[in-house]
């Protein structure tokens, strides 16, 4: 049975760092795609980073290249997003997600908060 479980979020102020965490079972996170996601109240999901199985080849959303780093700890079968320099737009719940086609499996999300 996969299973996604985020942890991580919470208040932060500008300037802020967080790493968010998303544990998996029922598969090995180094052999599917994996990605965050965020929504803001009002806004549609979106695509945040990506981390590919075998090489871990990333990519990243424009508004967080060089802030944010997407890892895997394949020992600990465990996603992660490193924030860093967090702005009061990446405020959202933050949602992990992999591809094991043809289902796609989601986390329950975390809320991001970043403010004064």
């Amino acid at each position: 049975q996969v299973r996604l479980a985020e942890s991580g979020g919470g208040l932060v102020q500008p300037g802020g760092s967080l790493r968010l965490s998303c544990a998996a079972s029922g598969f090995t996170v180094s052999s599917y795609i994996m990605s965050w996601y965020r929504q803001a109240p009002g806004k549609e999901r979106e695509l945040v980073a990506v981390i590919r199985p075998y090489g871990g080849n990333t990519d990243y959303v424009d508004s967080v290249k060089g802030r944010f780093t997407i890892s895997r700890d394949n020992a600990a079968n465990t996603l992660y997003l490193q924030m860093n320099s967090l702005k009061p737009e990446d405020t959202a719940v933050y949602y992990c997600k992999v591809e094991r086609s043809p289902f796609v499996y989601w986390g329950q999300g975390t809320q991001v908060t970043v403010r004064s």
